[in-house]
């Protein structure tokens, strides 16, 4: 089983390790050879951002030896902005800790900077864009902040599937949306995808947030109504990483949210069909919503007499 590293790239594998090392020079390597590819850049810095929790500092030093370098300026950027939010507190306790709400909200905001420079220095870039979805969500921006920063995103790469799971989580009920206009939204999407894209698996995320929003962890039983698996089943039917071509990069992510979404369905056959491609390695969503994702995870392949790794 290999935790929370759900892609097949080679190079990314080698760069988090150094990264985790304190060697960043695969990581900046690996970033440049992506600029022509938002998917798997997005991906690369997402995963770079987090082999460097609590070291960004370490990321910044290289920024001021190559202060041009649109990578550094990212990878500064989404650093600050994940260690950002491992300072958020409870949402259901926020009245009672308002000054480590203040702390969250500073420690957020030092991602700005960063994620504007590289969009500035790589104006074509969607990747800063999404990030700064992230940061709008995390700073409680206006809606229309918001949805100004996904115009932006979308102008330059329509069907970022980060990005696309960006909107779905600030269109969700526990970020002062509604569980109708999220499901609406994904349902479009997901229809219009292109070919290979795996933005379908949003279905099946939006129906894991809209079910976990009124439920306690857990449980396999009762997660989604027979409407609900319907809508998945249809969504996994539009959806094949088997195509011509390489893989899309979030495919192993796709893979484990339709997996989850037919084994708490006890439907076994697909459920199967979708672990056996993960190939061992499990994304934090959407098994984080039934409690620890490596426990629940070992325990679905278990019982689909799948080798987990």
């Amino acid at each position: 089983m290999i935790p929370d590293r759900p892609w097949a790239d080679v190079i990314l594998d080698q760069a988090v390790d150094a990264a985790c090392r304190g060697d960043l020079v695969a990581g900046a390597t690996a970033l440049a050879a992506s600029r022509s590819d938002p998917e798997r850049r997005s991906l690369r810095v997402e995963a770079l951002a987090r082999a460097v929790l609590g070291d960004s500092r370490s990321v910044e030093a290289l920024v001021v030896a190559d202060q041009h370098n649109p990578d550094l300026w990212l990878w500064l950027g989404r650093a600050r902005l994940e260690e950002a939010w491992q300072l958020k507190p409870d949402i259901r306790a926020r009245a009672v800790q308002a000054d480590r709400l203040q702390i969250f909200h500073a420690a957020m905001d030092r991602a700005r900077q960063p994620l504007l420079t590289a969009a500035a220095l790589a104006p074509g870039d969607p990747v800063p864009w999404e990030c700064m979805m992230w940061l709008a969500l995390g700073l409680d921006r206006p809606r229309a902040d918001k949805d100004s920063v996904w115009y932006e995103c979308t102008r330059r790469w329509p069907s970022l599937y980060p990005a696309a799971h960006a909107r779905m989580v600030t269109l969700s009920p526990d970020w002062g949306g509604t569980a109708h206009e999220m499901l609406a939204f994904v349902r479009a999407l997901a229809s219009r995808a292109p070919e290979g894209s795996p933005i379908p698996a949003l279905v099946p995320l939006a129906h894991f947030e809209h079910t976990a929003a009124g439920r306690t962890p857990m449980s396999r039983s009762g997660w989604f109504s027979f409407d609900a698996q319907r809508e998945i089943v249809a969504a996994a039917g539009r959806w094949s990483d088997r195509g011509a071509g390489a893989a899309h990069p979030r495919s192993i992510e796709a893979h484990n949210a339709f997996g989850a979404a037919f084994y708490l369905a006890d439907l076994r056959r697909p459920a199967r069909g979708h672990l056996a491609r993960t190939e061992g390695r499990f994304s934090r969503l959407p098994w984080s919503h039934l409690g620890d994702p490596g426990q629940h995870y070992r325990r679905a392949c278990s019982r689909l007499k799948l080798a987990a790794g």
